[in-house]
């Protein structure tokens, strides 16, 4: 595993100590706890059942225009806030250039602070999380929907992170991997997990045991990822493709978005009948939010719904 993306043993607990605070704060800001209906009345999921995953990022050069906000510039994490017809789509900036996005304590602590001030952000409808460096992916956790924009190198823990979030685009000539059987230790960062759900157990395991790099077109027919792009001189394809994809969810309702992902993430891990006693559940959540009402009254008036996201 190359030096430049490999998250050593250190970093990897720095993610596990991260991840642990930043999934106990999205699940409990998206679902504290519900009953499930019917022959499961009774039976409480807390918040750890309802937390899962992690939100990525991916390289290409920092987009030019949109951008309403900005942390300090020398930050290793830069949050920006879109605006115009992108308005919704909050990106998250990896720029730790000189640790060539290894996972440090300081980007853990950068990452959950975000978690923390965009958990509570009604106005926050899609996260794209990218690297500011050129040719290298990383990333953190949030609970509204997620694209992982490869464009450079995903080894190790940089694809154990994309693994966890919602879609992963790819440019071509991007570099997928578990690669850490060449350093003697095996996936640490939810690989051996995620890779199975992704792609089935028995190539996963060939995956992991050859230590195999993908490019993107390899990655795409093996179903790793969604969307393949050839790249661009900019070489920020497949962030754009993420881009169109937020926007393609910003005219959605929110509440019904982040709600969908729950019910979605958590029925893949139960049973069918325990999955759509979850649906239940979520789709109950809906049913006396104000945007359901806009959502009927739009259809009628045959008009663009205006969702508050409440």
């Amino acid at each position: 595993m190359a030096a430049a993306v490999a998250a050593a043993p250190g970093a990897l607990g720095s993610l596990h100590a991260g991840g642990a605070r930043l999934v106990a704060a999205c699940s409990a800001w998206l679902c504290p706890g519900l009953r499930l209906p019917g022959s499961l009345a009774g039976r409480r999921v807390g918040p750890a059942i309802w937390a899962q995953g992690w939100v990525p990022a991916a390289g290409g050069p920092a987009p030019k225009r949109g951008y309403s906000s900005e942390v300090k510039t020398e930050d290793e994490l830069r949050v920006r806030h879109l605006e115009e017809e992108n308005r919704g789509i909050v990106v998250l900036g990896i720029n730790r250039a000189y640790g060539k996005n290894s996972l440090s304590k300081n980007l853990i602590k950068m990452l959950s602070k975000a978690v923390d001030a965009l958990k509570s952000d009604k106005k926050v409808r899609t996260i794209i999380i990218r690297s500011e460096v050129p040719g290298i992916f990383c990333a953190a956790n949030l609970p509204v929907p997620t694209i992982a924009a490869i464009d450079g190198l995903a080894l190790g823990g940089g694809l154990e992170l994309a693994l966890a979030c919602d879609i992963r685009v790819a440019a071509s000539s991007a570099k997928m991997g578990l690669v850490e059987t060449k350093l003697a230790i095996i996936p640490g960062g939810g690989g051996t997990q995620r890779l199975p759900r992704a792609i089935g157990m028995s190539l996963a395991k060939e995956l992991i045991f050859s230590a195999r790099v993908l490019d993107g077109q390899e990655a795409k027919a093996v179903g790793l990822i969604s969307h393949v792009l050839e790249q661009n001189q900019e070489g920020d394809a497949a962030y754009r493709k993420a881009l169109d994809l937020a926007r393609e969810f910003l005219p959605q309702g929110p509440v019904a978005m982040r709600v969908a992902k729950l019910a979605i993430n958590q029925g893949m891990e139960v049973d069918l009948v325990t999955g759509l006693a979850i649906e239940e559940a979520c789709y109950a959540q809906t049913i006396p939010t104000k945007d359901r009402l806009e959502g009927l009254l739009a259809f009628k008036e045959k008009r663009p719904p205006r969702y508050k996201g409440e």
